[in-house]
């Protein structure tokens, strides 16, 4: 597979697993009181109001052709947190949503995964890029879900743990937030941040394999092993 060929396949996901997590956002943020994301049009699943020109597009070409971990991140969705019921708990719940939508999405990546693999015989010409694009969504949305759950700010997972923290601990926890983006810098730099990663990473994919009956491993050693 060419590199050209395999960054059309990347693209899809990619756009989609940032979209759908961003709206996820903004959704939960709506249904618990703030509509901010709603005002500013960041609702919309139209993937040029979400894209970030450096998290979105240098970032993960850069890793792709470096062959580490691929990941990103879009503009990040607007909350208030005053306008929310239950600010504290409500924005852990906001921050979870994201999250959980790359699950689902890695869920519905894996039913087209099967799709594709039934239409081998009759439609190869479909099956073909299906499957891989398939894989590719899959291993994206876990690898986002995943590594937004860490709890360091201002990742999803240090503002659920920030919302169920005491108020003491949670405050201390927020002083991170500034240096958030630097510690994972830092860790992806020293290779540390795969490690961490990869097992739990490797236990949900293998969890999806077994239940869909699909080998997402092998199509993706073929696009990133050009």
């Amino acid at each position: 597979m060419t590199t050209i060929q395999a960054i059309s396949i990347l693209a899809l996901p990619i756009l989609f697993a940032i979209t759908m997590h961003e709206v996820a956002h903004g959704l939960a943020a709506k249904r618990l009181g703030d509509r901010t994301a709603q005002m500013m049009g960041r609702l919309s699943l139209n993937p040029l109001r979400h894209i970030d020109p450096v998290g979105t597009v240098i970032v993960p070409l850069v890793l792709f052709a470096l062959g580490g971990i691929i990941f990103g991140w879009a503009k990040p969705v607007p909350v208030d947190y005053r306008n929310l019921h239950n600010p504290k708990r409500d924005m852990a719940l906001v921050a979870l949503a994201g999250p959980m939508a790359n699950l689902a999405m890695a869920l519905v990546w894996a039913l087209l995964m099967k799709l594709g693999i039934m239409l081998h015989g009759n439609a190869p010409f479909i099956s073909e890029p299906l499957v891989y694009m398939s894989a590719v969504g899959i291993f994206l949305n876990l690898i986002l879900m995943v590594l937004n759950l860490l709890p360091i700010p201002p990742l999803d997972g240090g503002r659920v743990l920030s919302g169920v923290l005491p108020d003491k601990y949670s405050a201390l926890l927020d002083r991170v937030e500034p240096y958030g983006f630097f510690i994972l810098l830092f860790l992806l730099v020293v290779g540390l941040l795969g490690y961490i990663l990869w097992p739990p990473l490797m236990f949900l994919m293998g969890l999806i394999q077994s239940t869909f009956d699909i080998n997402v491993m092998g199509p993706l050693f073929s696009i990133f092993n050009r």
